[in-house]
């Protein structure tokens, strides 16, 4: 009895050993099936050099899969490692474009790949280049299908089918506006400096002194710089037309060369060529402060009675506008450099903010085609803050919602591609 009782427990012991030992011993991995229904093509909306792959996503796309993509331009090897990512990563809504032009699916796999990193720009539109994707588990590697692709330069891009859409409407918004001026005129707030332009003028006039006109310091690419040439030849315009003295200190030689083309045609337009002189323009110096020292000492020489400061002004504004309050001049200042706007609000008679600078050139023209420009501006700003105000709401709501769809939408609709 005792004998079958150590028999039985030594059985038992067995048993149990052999199961702990099963329980705790390795498993064998199960094998990782190879992707299928991959696809290769071209990028679309782009320049060419991107290829797309695109395959299923998969119950077995865990974080511990690796997906590793090769490309090669041989019929046979060459393959090189272009991208290596974990398997749960890189769906259809990761591709940046909007919803109309793309589907952000999530059940799809879609990777690019930028071939002009491993061929040069020179050799990636055109050839046929093949795909593979290996899938890594445990050290393991599973290779798909070989698909082949090729890339081309895509003539239009969908994706930025908004700004387009956007271009067409300011489009119409200036040809009406141009047929409306024409027609009866365009109206525009009433700006008190270019009102006192005249005044200015006349006073001058009056006494007999010159008129200076100061165009600022900065280059003929300036859009500062450009608005006050229109400026500079509406007043060239007055002064032929009072037959008054204008005289236009530059320090920029490429401005005082345009300068005196648009004071010459305005003296022409005003009917006065024979009053022009080549003398109206001048250089005075490139290094801002000789400029600002001698035009200070024109100014205290000759006392003009009325200076106009329209363009890019720094430091030198307050050296200027100081010294032409001492004389007595009318003082009419302009500029889109912020930080000097305070020192023509303390030294100046009038000052134009910002751009009333740009308006100034339709303002005093009344020409139709500046001004529907000018309402054209207009229009594209009352769009934008709409637009933002309307998007920032949406955008919000959305967020609070968790209308995570609509969220992308609306910010397609406001994005730049």
């Amino acid at each position: 009895m005792i004998k079958n009782k150590s028999g039985l427990s030594l059985v038992l012991s067995f048993l149990a050993v052999t199961t702990v030992f099963a329980a705790t011993s390795p498993r064998p991995s199960a094998q990782l099936p190879p992707v299928t229904r991959l696809t290769a093509a071209d990028m679309p909306y782009d320049v060419g050099g991107t290829a797309l792959l695109k395959w299923d996503v998969r119950p077995e796309d865990t974080p511990d899969v690796l997906y590793q993509i090769y490309v090669s331009s041989m019929e046979s090897g060459g393959w090189i490692k272009a991208d290596e990512f974990p398997a749960d990563t890189r769906t259809g809504d990761g591709i940046e474009l909007p919803f109309w032009a793309w589907n952000a699916s999530v059940r799809e796999h879609v990777v690019k790949v930028e071939l002009n990193n491993f061929y040069g720009e020179a050799q990636t539109t055109g050839p046929v280049f093949r795909f593979k994707v290996t899938s890594v588990k445990d050290k393991k590697s599973y290779d798909s299908q070989v698909v082949s692709a090729g890339t081309v330069s895509n003539w239009f891009r969908l994706d930025r089918l908004n700004n387009l859409v956007m271009a067409i409407l300011v489009f119409i918004v200036f040809f009406w506006a141009v047929s409306h001026a024409k027609r009866k005129g365009l109206f525009i707030r009433r700006i008190a400096g270019l009102d006192a332009i005249d005044e200015a003028i006349g006073r001058a006039t009056e006494m007999g002194k010159p008129i200076y006109y100061l165009p600022g310091i900065g280059n003929m690419t300036m859009v500062s710089t450009i608005a006050s040439t229109f400026i500079l030849g509406e007043v060239s315009k007055k002064v032929a037309q009072y037959d008054s003295t204008i005289k236009v200190p530059h320090k920029d030689p490429v401005v005082m060369t345009v300068a005196k083309e648009v004071v010459k045609q305005a003296f022409l337009e005003a009917g006065r060529p024979d009053s022009y002189r080549e003398d109206i323009n001048q250089f005075v110096s490139y290094d801002q402060f000789s400029y600002a020292a001698s035009v200070d000492g024109m100014i205290s020489r000759e006392k003009p009675a009325a200076i106009f400061y329209m363009g890019w002004f720094m430091a030198e504004s307050l050296l200027l506008a100081e010294v032409g309050s001492t004389t007595g001049a009318i003082q009419i200042a302009g500029t889109d450099e912020e930080a000097q706007l305070p020192f023509f609000f303390t030294a100046c008679d009038y000052t134009l903010i910002g751009e009333e600078l740009y308006a100034a050139g339709a303002y005093l023209s009344k020409d139709p085609m500046l001004m529907s420009a000018l309402k054209t501006q207009d229009f594209g700003k009352l769009v934008v803050m709409v637009s933002v105000a309307l998007g920032g709401i949406l955008a919000s709501l959305g967020g609070l919602m968790h209308w995570d769809p609509f969220t992308r939408i609306i910010a397609d609709l406001f994005k730049a591609y």
